[in-house]
């Protein structure tokens, strides 16, 4: 087994996962002179799709970006009137329709994954360094062991490396649970040409379509594509059952929970593009949160995994990487205060996106929805 030694004068960072969350971390660091590496176990930077559109909150996502100096770059990649939003019942009336202005603009994650690995100083980040586990030494340095046997010694470690973090045990027994939804992922490209009742239904932005305790979530994609996402309840294996290589045995199990649906929705999901791809949702509990534990911290998912419905991970995740760095900025000299205030921040706040991401699923999965949903943006209006 082969182990560095990194460091010298200078604190030793290591952070694992190169999501939102840590890279935001990293290039916030950079930006007040305070080197980190970045560890991520895939091959590189392109080495597969990084999921749909993001709508990035003020109060969050942008206040992150903000920290970061790249708030001007972020508003270039901006999908101009993504933030529209079409509600629907299952039946495809309209039941609600805005054309956005909430101040929570999409973004292709991609993009905007790739604008933060853009801004990074050269060799920020290693490839292929999947983490197994962490150890802490009697000198107080932790050991960060990777799947091939090799480790690297850091003085202050990170996990920022999402639902099944290797980092996470180090601070807490909690596991994520199984929240009795299961999303099946849809593409339709070439929306408009290709799938023009389906993309009539999405417009120009994102749609939710709800009823009967499930739901068909779509939103429109810088290319011109439509990702769907079909929300199931079903049980946590569900999908072991179905064969996810034959896409029509899978539209099949999918379009049964939609029987009585119109037809201009199950299109949604009859005119798939490519492969359908299951995602059961997991979750932390809400307010999840550990003691203190020395050179030790979590952000984004691996802290406190929640339900999409509320849009709130990939922001918390980024304001969390933007709080720890300037927290650690603040506190050059002392890094555990510097973590003592960054979770006593991050702690209240997450638990309160849990609740709402959490009140969010429910609303919109509930028997009478789109009501609920319909009624919230009213009182919003």
């Amino acid at each position: 087994m082969a182990t560095t030694e990194t460091g010298g004068g200078q604190r030793e960072i290591a952070i694992v996962g190169g999501g939102l969350g840590g890279l935001t971390l990293a290039r916030v660091l950079a930006v007040h002179g305070i080197a980190a590496t970045v560890y991520d176990q895939e091959p590189g930077p392109g080495a597969r799709s990084q999921g749909g559109m993001l709508d990035i909150h003020e109060e969050s996502g942008q206040r992150a970006l903000r920290a970061a100096g790249l708030l001007d770059e972020f508003r270039r990649i901006v999908l101009p009137g993504g933030d529209a939003t079409i509600v629907r019942d299952r039946h495809g009336t309209v039941r609600h329709a805005d054309g956005g202005g909430n101040g929570r603009p999409e973004v292709d994650r991609g993009q905007l994954r790739e604008l933060l690995l853009d801004s990074l100083p050269p060799g920020s980040i290693r490839w292929n360094a999947k983490v197994s586990a962490v150890r802490s030494r009697d000198d107080g340095r932790h050991e960060v062991v990777f799947a091939d046997g090799s480790t690297v010694l850091a003085d202050l470690v990170v996990g920022a490396d999402g639902a099944w973090s290797k980092v996470r045990p180090r601070l807490s027994a909690a596991t994520p649970d199984y929240l009795g939804v299961t999303f099946v992922e849809i593409d339709l490209h070439d929306a408009d040409t290709r799938h023009p009742a389906a993309a009539a239904m999405a417009g120009r932005g994102s749609l939710f379509a709800l009823g009967d305790g499930t739901g068909l979530l779509a939103h429109r994609e810088t290319d011109g594509s439509l990702h769907v996402y079909a929300a199931l309840p079903v049980p946590a294996g569900w999908a072991d059952g179905i064969d996810f290589a034959d896409r029509p045995a899978v539209q099949d199990a999918v379009l049964a929970h939609f029987t009585d649906w119109s037809d201009g929705l199950r299109a949604l999901v009859a005119e798939a593009d490519g492969p359908l791809v299951p995602r059961p949702l997991y979750g932390l509990p809400a307010g999840h949160r550990w003691s203190r534990v020395s050179g030790v911290t979590l952000l984004g998912d691996a802290a406190h995994l929640m339900s999409p419905f509320a849009g709130e991970g990939a922001n918390n995740a980024m304001l969390d990487g933007a709080e720890l760095g300037e927290a650690l900025a603040a506190h050059r000299d002392d890094a555990e205060a510097a973590l003592a205030a960054y979770e006593a921040g991050m702690f209240p706040r997450s638990a309160e996106a849990a609740d709402g991401s959490a009140q969010g699923m429910a609303l919109c999965l509930a028997p009478d929805a789109p009501a609920g949903l319909v009624a919230m943006f009213g009182a919003a209006a």
